[in-house]
């Protein structure tokens, strides 16, 4: 660049915009909601990943869960210190907007919410999904791995020991007639 042009792009007018509060708001619902969608991507990744033993893809997806549930955590943080510019309380709750703001209340930023809290009940369904399915994955391999080793399984909690017999004693893993 030369000299000449230089000196011409600092004498272009800057134009600023100013954004309401109650538009930034809305956007950050929006950035919200984006977020949880992405989690229950990686949710739906997780799953297959369990699916098709895919060990490397599953531990791929516990590191995109992280990096994804920290960004939304920012993402909250930047919510609250709108809630406070607008007036509000820090904590106030998507629920709470439309009486907090009264008239300030837009159609666009009743639609964020909206879809923001449709996207947490989705994600809360995934969750609850993933958990009984990696529960049942654990179980099946841990009963797997008993097998393979000729170990019977755990006692439950509350479940009454029997003390061995002689002869059950003998089938431990450690040989004492060496």
């Amino acid at each position: 660049m030369t000299h000449p042009e230089r000196k011409q792009e600092e004498l272009l007018p800057v134009t600023r915009t100013v954004v309401s509060p109650v538009d930034s708001l809305t956007e950050a619902l929006r950035s919200e909601r984006r977020l949880i969608d992405e989690l229950i991507s990686v949710m739906k990744r997780q799953r297959t990943a369990v699916g098709d033993d895919d060990l490397q893809s599953v531990d791929d997806s516990v590191f995109a869960t992280h990096r994804v549930l920290v960004t939304l955590s920012e993402a909250r943080r930047q919510r609250r210190n709108l809630n406070t510019l607008i007036g509000q309380r820090e904590d106030l709750g998507i629920h709470s907007l439309e009486e907090a703001l009264g008239p300030r209340m837009t159609p666009a930023l009743r639609a964020a919410r909206d879809e923001l809290h449709g996207a947490a009940r989705s994600l809360s369904r995934e969750v609850a999904l993933n958990r009984r399915i990696l529960r049942e994955a654990l179980a099946a391999g841990d009963a797997y791995a008993r097998t393979l080793a000729g170990v019977e399984a755990a006692p439950t909690y509350g479940a009454q020991m029997a003390t061995p017999t002689r002869a059950q004693q003998s089938t431990t893993l450690l040989d004492r007639r060496i």
